[in-house]
């Protein structure tokens, strides 16, 4: 178990099966995106303004905030945003 901010956990399990990609989303503020968004330009990897892949190299501003989708090492597709979905502008 990865105990994260507010009272959230992310908890594996081992399993034996086959590894089915997954999407995670994790809503953070304004400066642990400039954290987040930083180390992953840092480690030179691709990222996408959108789920679909088509526009790399992008951020996108999503209901007035900002949010970036990668995949890490295992294939699982990660996002990060700074207003929840559907909020508006």
């Amino acid at each position: 178990m990865v105990q994260v901010d507010n009272d959230v956990s992310l908890d594996f399990a081992d399993d034996h099966g086959t590894v089915h990609p997954q999407h995670y989303a994790f809503l953070v503020g304004e400066a642990e995106f400039d954290e987040i968004f930083g180390r992953i330009k840092d480690r030179g990897l691709t990222y996408w303004a959108d789920p679909f892949r088509r526009r790399e190299g992008e951020l996108n501003t999503n209901d007035g905030g900002r949010g970036v989708y990668w995949e890490e090492p295992s294939g699982h597709f990660l996002e990060i945003i700074t207003r929840p979905y559907g909020s508006g502008s």
